[in-house]
């Protein structure tokens, strides 16, 4: 059973993640400062911690990996399927990107945006899961985490 005290610790750690809302790069900076000064105190605290800094950390790398796949493909779509020439001191000036050629681009954009804010909702909804089930006591495993801390 473990004591109130640490039972609201891991309740707030887990919910300091949200904080990536109000403050760039919130969510890590806080769960790891709570959890670098709590850890020592509690076992719950420490392995409650620990999971959120990885799930933090897994949702980033799967982020970067996005980005990584999406940005590439748009503008691999993007460059050739449009030709570019130099007009007569008119600077770049764009040919052929038709109607035709932006819906690959549309596609690879609305699909990327789409996965981006399942992501962000399966983020949001997976910490204040987490938060209820630390203020009632009980440990959380976060789904699809990657063990950067063990």
């Amino acid at each position: 059973m473990e004591t109130t005290a640490n039972r609201n610790t891991a309740t707030l750690l887990q919910l300091s993640a949200l904080t990536q809302y109000f403050f760039p790069l919130g969510n890590y900076i806080f769960p790891l400062f709570i959890w670098s000064f709590r850890k020592n105190e509690s076992a719950f605290v420490d392995y409650n911690g620990k999971q959120a800094i990885n799930f933090q950390l897994s949702m980033l790398l799967y982020m970067l990996v996005l980005g990584a796949v999406a940005v590439p493909l748009f503008l691999y779509s993007l460059f050739s399927t449009t030709t570019f020439s130099y007009g007569s001191g008119k600077g770049f000036i764009t040919e052929e990107l038709k109607a035709g050629n932006i819906s690959g681009l549309l596609v690879i954009g609305i699909t990327a945006t789409i996965v981006f804010i399942m992501l962000k909702i399966f983020e949001f909804c997976l910490i204040l899961y987490a938060a209820v089930k630390n203020s009632n006591g009980q440990d959380f495993n976060f789904p699809l985490t990657i063990s950067f801390i063990k």
